[in-house]
């Protein structure tokens, strides 16, 4: 296998201040890419605002003779996810990779969750990768080439306690690399799906200490940067990724069962175990495939 190697690419990662997105713009760099590292600077919960954080990464890539510049655009705000395309390309000349990195974390039992809080997490995790995909997309499609990863979790795609706002959002991401995935593949634009789990300020104080020094941001890395790869030709993976552990996960339907007449519920139920039914199940690329199967 050729070593993964990024000289000329140019690479955006969002909240790359600290934790998972520091190190993926370090070990991006040291591979030749050039990196934006666009981070607003705000506390775990998204209030506030420094550059402080960004400046921080891109002095430590430059130190090791890289090439970086920070960004401290709100990803949250359409604006800001065209200004911090825009700069890249202005500085660079273009945008080969993105990685959605940025999030926040509020967490509350659903009944206890007010819109204000299901609002913040949603617009920084949903609607900023929306914000920031978008004009990349664009630019992408003309050039012909892109590498694209929404950072999902498997709060959202397995569920967890507590975090409905979060759940939904990085379900949310999933939904979209799936659409993603079919309309940039003609344009040599791949789009995946990270599901990490680190140790990192997101969850210092959610998860017992010995398994947060476990889950160290460093094995989550590698995983990453096979999906911005060239080398990387698959579209719309889910990837797990934590504690050098690497899988898949997908969304499989199960055989399920065919009725040859309008039914009714008590017909129905009266076949729900195979309806619910999971053995042998198939996996479909896209919704016309799965229609098309049953009909």
């Amino acid at each position: 296998m050729a070593k993964i190697d990024f000289t000329g690419r140019v690479a955006v990662i969002t909240g790359a201040g600290a934790g998972l997105g520091r190190d993926y713009a370090i070990e991006m760099a040291k591979r030749g890419a050039k990196v934006v590292v666009n981070d607003l600077g705000g506390a775990r919960d998204g209030v506030g605002s420094s550059e402080s954080a960004a400046n921080k990464v891109v002095e430590e890539i430059k130190k090791a003779g890289g090439e970086a510049i920070p960004n401290y655009d709100d990803v949250s705000k359409a604006s800001g996810g065209e200004s911090l395309v825009q700069s890249a390309i202005e500085k660079f000349g273009k945008v080969d990779i993105l990685i959605n990195n940025a999030g926040i974390l509020r967490d509350k039992t659903f009944i206890k969750m007010e819109e204000e809080n299901w609002d913040a997490v949603l617009n920084v995790h949903l609607k900023g990768a929306y914000n920031v995909t978008r004009p990349a997309f664009i630019h992408m499609r003309e050039k012909g080439y892109g590498r694209i990863v929404m950072t999902s979790s498997v709060s959202g795609v397995m569920g967890n306690f507590g975090q409905a706002n979060y759940g939904a959002a990085k379900m949310g991401l999933a939904g979209l690399t799936n659409v993603l995935k079919l309309e940039g593949a003609k344009y040599n634009i791949t789009v995946n799906v990270i599901l990490p789990s680190a140790g990192t300020r997101m969850t210092e104080d959610v998860m017992p200490k010995e398994m947060f020094d476990r889950l160290r941001v460093e094995y989550i890395t590698p995983a990453v940067l096979c999906l911005c790869s060239e080398q990387c030709k698959e579209t719309g993976l889910y990837i797990n990724a934590y504690a050098g552990y690497f899988s898949r996960s997908a969304v499989m339907t199960g055989p399920g069962v065919k009725f040859d007449h309008l039914p009714t519920p008590e017909e129905i139920m009266e076949k729900w175990g195979q309806v619910t039914s999971l053995e042998n199940p198939k996996f479909f690329s896209n919704s016309t495939e799965f229609m098309a199967s049953v009909l």
